[in-house]
């Protein structure tokens, strides 16, 4: 009846009649390719993935999670499965059942004037603004810029952030309904109180806050999350701007932070160098280089040239009444003054414009006008909480086929690692993150993708690209090696990530108490160990030996 899992004798074939019994004969999935496919994410790995679940509610994540526990079962839950360049659907460790959640995308809950809505971990970006765009409401999402199929639970769980002054997600939710893997229930702040009225506008409950545990942990699977959205502000205006001197990152960080901390500047800053950039255009140029990588200096100076584009490029959102943008457009005038080579703001009246003398100036000037309006209209988008899926055309970098219109990355073996420290948001910091990632990364053979965004006026937030083709032979080696030896570097240096891939994720320091304090945790929530096993866990982290635990599943 499960060949997929016979074969291997990892399941005993009672706990999937069970799963069948709860979820149907079709969302127990053994055989066929869906197996084989969730094992593939944008590096190489080798975790299998002995059959995959996907529960419609609650009730049946908690009967799943009840069996797997009785059993003895590994689960390892995903929402959507997007997490490209960290590793998509892959477990950390192979023999897991995939717990897939995508069937749970139910809006529950929704309030205008409180500006919050709580979702289940299927719900999308592109959901969740098509659901705001039918309401006609004036509330604003954040968006990431991976793409509109990417799960809101998903993103936040991992710590991820966007462009808005809400960008910064975990600081934005509240009220998680979480399942622990003996399938019990509980609720987070004041959800745990029966009817009460503050529960999704005040996070913290009374008594000790429970939210973080759930974020990158493996302590429990989050069915619901309350998310806080924006009230659309009366003005809206973004800037851009670039620089063509390479050792202008540390000048543009030290002009902006001030501003950003005292709250000019409401929304992320991001700032992303010329290779980040080219990688957003084009793919790889193939035929000017010869088939030979990295993409060398001279040639990426001329693009620059030719598509205007900078050493360092940077852009914002400005947010606030009319008066309130007005003076922020004074102060990042005078805050950028002499340390970029154009600046230029840009409204939804200059942005309509723009489109409509596009083509009268590329005939006066000879500049396409057109393309660099396709370009920045999804960031201009973003910064207004717009998911958009075109910056995903980027991880096609080095293939040699153009992006096809339904974009797979890890179907489509491209290769991609991101490592992402984070660091104070000065100069010296980001330059000192820029340098290694440029020392490093060529040395490889990759270009030094380099995106860092200020998430506030503390701290930055940075992401380094190693982009490639996994259909390269030897590419996925390559890439591996380049990414140990640029984190490890940026450990030395003092520069952790805020976010792993699973292949990092065993190497979080212990710390003494830390450790056994996470081991206390994971003891009780999930006496058999079976839930995410390894994720974001210190590779020292002890949980009671699975014979000795006891269930307490429903």
């Amino acid at each position: 009846m499960f060949p997929h899992l016979s074969v291997n004798n990892i399941i005993p074939s009672s706990a999937l009649l069970e799963w069948e019994s709860v979820l149907g004969k079709d969302y127990v999935v053994t055989t066929g390719n869906r197996v084989p496919e969730a094992e593939v994410t944008t590096f190489a790995t080798n975790q299998q993935i002995p059959a995959i679940l996907y529960p419609a509610t609650r009730e049946q994540v908690q009967q799943c999670l009840g069996i797997a526990s009785r059993y003895q079962i590994p689960v390892y839950p995903v929402s959507t499965g997007k997490n490209w360049g960290y590793g998509s659907r892959v477990p950390v460790e192979s023999d897991c059942v995939l717990l897939d959640l995508h069937r749970m995308n139910r809006i529950v809950d929704y309030s205008e004037n409180l500006a919050y809505v709580t979702v289940e971990p299927g719900v999308t970006q592109g959901q969740l603004f098509a659901f705001l765009a039918a309401r006609k409401s004036k509330l604003w999402m954040d968006a990431t810029g991976s793409s509109p199929d990417c799960s809101l639970i998903g993103n936040t769980l991992e710590r991820g952030f966007g462009h808005t002054p809400y960008g910064d997600h975990i600081s934005n939710v509240c009220r998680f309904e979480v399942v622990l893997a003996t399938g019990e229930l509980l609720e987070t702040g004041f959800g745990r109180y029966s009817n009460a009225q503050s529960a999704s506008v005040y996070p913290w409950g009374s008594g000790p806050s429970l939210d973080g545990l759930f974020a990158q942990s493996n302590f429990g699977l989050v069915t619901r999350m309350t998310f806080w959205l924006m009230p659309a502000p009366e003005r809206f205006e973004a800037f851009f701007f670039r620089s063509h001197k390479e050792e202008s990152l540390a000048i543009l960080v030290d002009a902006l932070q001030p501003l950003r901390l005292n709250g000019t500047l409401r929304g992320a800053i991001h700032l992303g160098n010329d290779f980040k950039v080219i990688s957003a255009i084009r793919q790889y140029p193939w035929e000017e280089t010869n088939g030979l990588t990295p993409l060398n200096q001279d040639l990426l100076g001329r693009f620059r040239k030719e598509m205007k584009f900078g050493v360092w490029n940077g852009s914002g959102g400005l947010y606030g009444t009319r008066a309130q943008v007005a003076e922020a457009k004074r102060l990042v005038r005078i805050a950028l003054r002499g340390k970029v080579d154009r600046l230029q703001f840009l409204s939804d009246r200059l942005f309509r414009m723009a489109a409509r003398f596009s083509r009268p100036v590329g005939m006066l000037t000879g500049w396409d006008l057109s393309k660099t309006l396709a370009l920045v209209k999804p960031l201009y988008g973003l910064m207004q909480g717009v998911p958009t899926d075109q910056s995903l055309a980027s991880v096609y970098w080095r293939k040699r086929n153009p992006p096809p219109k339904q974009m797979d990355p890890d179907k489509d073996l491209c290769g991609l690692l991101w490592c992402s420290p984070v660091a104070p948001a000065e100069g010296k910091h980001a330059r000192i993150i820029e340098s290694l990632a440029a020392g490093i990364l060529p040395r490889h053979g990759f270009e030094p993708m380099l995106s860092i965004t200020m998430i506030s006026g503390r701290a930055l937030m940075c992401v380094i690209s190693i982009s490639y083709d996994r259909e390269v032979q030897g590419e996925d080696q390559k890439a591996r090696a380049c990414f140990d030896e640029l984190r490890s570097e940026l450990a030395v240096k003092g520069y952790p990530p805020y976010r792993l891939g699973i292949q990092s994720m065993g190497q979080i320091p212990s710390g003494g108490a830390y450790g056994e304090l996470l081991s206390a945790i994971k003891g009780s929530v999930d006496p058999a160990g079976i839930l995410a096993p390894g994720r974001y866990a210190p590779a020292t982290l002890e949980v009671r030996p699975k014979e000795q635990a006891k269930s307490r599943s429903v």
